[in-house]
C-alpha cells in the first residue's frame, strides 16, 4: 500500500526527529528541524502509513535552486517506494522549471542510483564534506539539462563528468 503523502506539521516534530536519528550518522537536532519547519521558503513532506509518520523530505529555496537538504525513511519501512512517492510529490510542488540541488555521501550508492533515477546527475564534489567520516560529498543536480542527460545548465559543472 502506498504512503500518504501531505505536508509536515508542528506536531510531526517528535517523529520526523525519531526519524531522523534512526537515518542519519550525524542527525539534525529537533531545533534545527523545528527551524526548516518554519521556514516559508522550504517544502516539507510527511508520509504515513496507517496513522504513523513514516518518512519525510525537507527541500529549501536557496536563491534562485532548491536543496534538498534531508529525505528519510524509517529503516524497518525501506525500499517500499516511499522515497520515491515523498521525491514525486515533491517534484510536483516545485515550480515546473525548477533547478533542485543535493549532497550525497559518495559511498552510498543505492542514494546515487536513486538519485539518477530521477533525472539527477553528479555536477561536483565537495572533499571531505561529512565530517563524521571525512568522506566527500557528492553534488548533484536535476535541471532541464540533467533530465536530457547534459550538465550544460548546472552551475560550476565539473566537465569530467559529462
Amino acid at each position: 500500500m502506498s504512503p500518504s503523502i501531505r505536508h509536515l506539521l508542528p506536531a510531526d516534530l517528535a517523529a520526523v526527529t525519531e526519524v531522523e536519528r534512526e537515518s542519519f550518522n550525524v542527525p539534525w537536532s529537533a531545533g534545527m528541524i523545528a527551524l526548516e519547519l518554519q521556514r516559508e521558503d522550504a517544502v516539507t513532506l510527511a508520509a504515513d502509513s496507517e496513522g504513523r509518520l513514516i518518512g519525510f523530505a525537507i527541500c529549501a529555496r536557496e536563491g534562485d535552486d532548491w536543496s534538498l537538504l534531508r529525505i528519510a525513511v524509517r529503516p524497518d519501512e525501506r525500499r517500499a517506494g516511499t522515497a520515491r512517492h515523498l521525491m514525486a510529490a515533491l517534484l510536483e510542488e516545485l515550480p515546473g522549471d525548477a533547478r533542485m540541488t543535493l549532497e550525497v555521501r559518495e559511498s552510498n550508492l543505492a542514494a546515487i542510483a536513486f538519485y539518477e533515477r530521477l533525472g539527477f546527475l553528479i555536477g561536483g564534489r565537495r572533499r571531505r564534506y561529512y565530517a563524521d567520516t571525512g568522506e566527500d560529498g557528492l553534488i548533484m543536480w536535476r535541471t532541464e539539462g540533467t533530465l536530457r542527460g547534459s550538465l550544460e545548465d548546472v552551475p560550476n559543472a565539473d566537465s569530467s563528468r559529462r
